[in-house]
């Protein structure tokens, strides 16, 4: 088991990632700029696709992208936003992982959705 940090974590008591084997379970992204740590935007859209954004720097950092995810598991905190989170979510999971989608009562600093993946090493 391998632990992967780094300096742009938001939240310093987690890891971005743990690899076991050919796995990366990665830890769960909000809608914040790593940079300065507060939200892109209060819409679902603008944290979606921070989300994404932030989801795409830690694969890349391993060295792999969004096609080597195998799971996603989405936490939103009203699903009457479900729509909108889809819209954005198809736009940048284009490989179309395993999904699960549920309504959580509240996420960390409030954000309106949270994703975490898991994804493997290998393609094949």
């Amino acid at each position: 088991r391998r632990i992967i940090m780094s300096d742009q974590v938001t939240t310093p008591i987690l890891s971005e990632a743990v690899k076991l084997g050919d796995l990366y379970y990665l830890s769960g992204q909000i809608g914040t700029d790593p940079a300065t740590g507060s939200f892109v935007g209060e819409d679902i859209e603008s944290q979606a696709a921070q989300v994404a954004e932030n989801i795409k720097a830690v694969l890349a950092k391993l060295g792999l992208g969004m096609e080597n995810i195998l799971k996603a598991n989405c936490y939103l905190t009203d699903m009457g936003n479900y729509d909108k989170f889809n819209a954005v979510y198809a736009r940048h999971f284009i490989s179309r992982p395993a999904r699960t989608c549920v309504a959580v009562k509240s996420l960390p600093f409030n954000a309106l959705c949270e994703v975490e993946v898991i994804a493997s090493g290998r393609l094949s």
